[in-house]
């Protein structure tokens, strides 16, 4: 399966919405939308791309600012939807013009990309990450969760491109203003990845292979951009403007993987 470059962009990354779009020849994917139908638009018009040019949405988990618009554009344009069993189970996605199941663990094809869905620990119902490859390059995307496996490491060992989370320092969510059961969450096995766990995750990775590395899902109250991408730039041995940073309001510029 070759047929086009990847390249790809986020619409923005944190807690109040993610949203990434992947591309390869004809084929545009959009993964997660916490944004409103409204805004998605918006912030696809600034990427030069009509919402009518998506080819899929898919889904990681059923959290709102993964899964708050992606109802709203998927009945607007009539857009096939790819979730597991347990995110739809959620209720939150309402009606659907055309829903297709993953299984997790299973690789499937979304026009010129296959899909291969990685189950993650994170507190939801069914969640999973996904890996894309064209038969030349993987990206990976690999947000929303609270540790490290060996399942994870084996998946992700040889992308060209990572979207990687670095959600919080340790320090500063100890220090922070979440109340003591979120900051457990949040640090817990089944919340998200510190900088320093994404660092770890890096060093256990083929690192020959990875062109570009984007650190999202940070915090706004518990981390810092200096920070993260200093952390991620550590384990790589680069400096830490070579780690790109997936925003919030702005998100990232187009990437290519070669």
């Amino acid at each position: 399966m070759i047929s086009g470059r990847i390249s790809f962009t986020s619409l923005g990354s944190g807690s109040k919405g993610n949203a990434t779009l992947v591309r390869a020849g004809k084929t545009l994917i959009l993964i997660d939308c916490g944004f409103t139908l409204k805004e998605v638009t918006r912030r696809l018009q600034q990427q030069a791309v009509d919402p009518r040019d998506l080819t899929a949405v898919l889904v990681t988990h059923e959290h709102g600012d993964h899964i708050g618009g992606v109802g709203a554009l998927c009945r607007r344009y009539n857009l096939p939807l790819f979730t597991t069993p347990g995110t739809r189970l959620s209720g939150r996605l309402g009606q659907l013009p055309d829903w297709r199941k993953i299984d997790p663990e299973h690789p499937f094809a979304v026009g010129d990309l296959e899909v291969w869905p990685v189950t993650v620990p994170h507190d939801a119902r069914e969640p999973v990450q996904f890996i894309l490859g064209n038969g030349v390059s993987r990206l990976g995307v690999l947000t929303d969760l609270g540790c490290i496996t060996p399942h994870v490491i084996r998946h992700y060992r040889r992308c060209q491109g990572l979207i990687l989370e670095a959600n919080h320092d340790p320090d500063l969510l100890a220090q922070g203003p979440y109340p003591p059961s979120l900051k457990r969450r949040v640090a817990g096995d089944y919340g998200h990845l510190s900088n320093q766990q994404a660092a770890d995750l890096l060093l256990q990775l083929d690192q020959k292979q990875l062109q570009h590395l984007v650190a999202s899902h940070l915090s706004e109250q518990n981390n810092c951009p200096d920070l993260a991408r200093q952390t991620l730039a550590t384990s790589l041995n680069c400096t830490p403007d070579w780690v790109a940073l997936a925003e919030q309001e702005s998100g990232l510029g187009w990437r290519q993987l070669d």
